[in-house]
């Protein structure tokens, strides 16, 4: 096994070795052009190419002369290094016209000025704002904060939409969900890595791989932990085996949760062993902002990716809960889930039920990490525990039983999360997310759109 994950890390490493500059790292060069220039200089971005040394991005811009016609100038960004590192896309040297800029200097222009949170740097290349629908301050900046949750909107939806189709059906809950999403965030990056190496790509086509690999992969281990971690606890209480149409004599609740959990820590082990310590990431691809409306010099802004994989993980999500709706396997599912001995007799088999529903919500995780990994650049071994969890959270806050009331109890997460990140201090988020699910506990236990009260199974 060993030997098979370092070849694959190696070849993660090879194919993002002819990888071009992502748009990340392009903009952040752009933005050291005004600081290099005098104070209101017209910019004209002209070209983008290689530079003369490994890792180095050039620029080639114009500015107005005053003895003629525009005066053409160079900027060099020297980046860290290659590979799928996070600290690949660091900056650490700048030339002008081909001078190297002095360490000191280079320092204060990046602690300063690149890296000022509170005022950004411009953006010369960004795309006019001319012409843009003119907002009042409020809504714009409530706009853009419902664009940037959209992604993490169908991250929660995905997620909680697979506790639901497991709980809904059997009174349990899985407790690895989370490390299914990281993952699929890993399977992301092997097999976006694997098409390039292959053949030539384009973003598009690898993120489409990402997804193929992400999914495949997670239902594959989906089924595994069905076939090898939850179905031995069922046998253990139902040792006759009475046929596979016989209603299946299901674990006790306390007894999957361990299970489950000693599941979640053994994946997030297997994925540090596989990856490392460090963090495997995508490069940003579609992610360059287009203008969409303005309140003064506020500009609301969107990127294609975001707004692809938010309407990917949406459609997925609808799709789940169509499929329980109005599919034949939709009945079966919740004909077991009303009266796992009744449906027996009429012929449903509810083991098979219960391995498609899991292979279904595994994928959906996996799912899940893609988006992860494509609009935040990726995710750590261990960051599938509190993703996981918030979407539990979720998913009991619109109503753990029902597919539909779990993902837009996840809506209601995310939608919560973005008010408080805009209006209060962020660091107290976690908490206060959990501290709502106490408040709804209390108040509705069956969650906003399910029940007054919990079903009656004991978990």
């Amino acid at each position: 096994m060993r030997p098979l994950l370092s070849t694959i890390l190696l070849v993660v490493a090879l194919a993002s070795c002819g990888e071009s500059f992502d748009t990340d790292q392009q903009r952040l060069c752009r933005q050291a052009i005004p600081a290099l220039n005098a104070p209101g200089t017209p910019i004209a971005i002209e070209r983008v190419e290689d530079g003369p040394r490994t890792n180095m991005l050039r620029i080639l811009y114009s500015v107005p002369s005053a003895a003629g016609p525009a005066r053409g100038r160079s900027i060099d960004c020297l980046f860290a290094g290659e590979g799928q590192a996070l600290q690949r896309g660091a900056l650490i040297g700048i030339a002008s016209d081909g001078r190297p800029m002095s360490d000191a200097s280079f320092y204060l222009l990046r602690r300063f000025y690149l890296e000022n949170r509170e005022e950004p740097p411009p953006d010369p290349g960004a795309a006019a704002t001319d012409g843009l629908p003119e907002l009042s301050p409020g809504l714009a900046y409530g706009l853009q904060q419902g664009l940037s949750a959209l992604p993490s909107a169908a991250i929660y939806s995905l997620l909680a939409c697979a506790y639901a189709l497991i709980y809904g059906l059997t009174g349990r809950i899985i407790l690895s969900f989370g490390e299914f999403a990281a993952l699929g965030a890993l399977a992301a990056v092997v097999g976006a890595a694997l098409l390039v190496s292959i053949t030539a790509s384009t973003p598009a086509s690898g993120l489409v791989a990402a997804f193929v690999v992400a999914i495949l992969a997670a239902a594959l281990h989906g089924f595994a932990m069905g076939r090898f971690v939850l179905r031995p606890l069922d046998h253990a209480f139902d040792p006759q085996g009475q046929g596979r149409q016989a209603p299946l004599r299901q674990a006790p609740g306390q007894q999957v949760l361990i299970a489950t959990i000693g599941l979640a820590i053994a994946l997030s082990e297997y994925l540090r062993l596989a990856q490392g310590a460090g963090l495997r990431w995508l490069a940003p691809v579609f992610n360059e902002p287009f203008a969409l409306a303005r309140a003064g010099s506020f500009v609301v802004t969107a990127t294609p990716l975001g707004l692809a994989v938010a309407a990917a993980g949406f459609t997925v999500t609808l799709g789940l809960v169509l499929l329980i709706a109005r599919s034949a396997y939709g009945r079966q599912w919740r004909a077991v889930s009303d009266d796992a001995r009744t449906a027996a007799l009429f012929g449903v088999d509810a083991r098979a039920v219960h391995d498609k529903a899991l292979i279904l919500a595994c994928a959906a995780s996996g799912m899940a990490g893609v988006i992860v990994t494509a609009v935040y650049g990726g995710m750590g071994f261990a960051g599938g525990f509190s993703l996981g969890l918030k979407a539990l959270v979720g998913s009991i806050l619109g109503g753990i039983g029902s597919p539909a009331g779990a993902a837009l109890g996840g809506l209601c997460i995310a939608l919560f999360e973005v008010l408080w990140s805009a209006t209060m201090p962020l660091e107290q988020r976690d908490v206060a997310v959990y501290a709502l699910l106490t408040v709804v506990l209390i108040l509705r236990p069956g969650g906003f759109f399910g029940d007054g009260a919990l079903a009656p199974r004991h978990v």
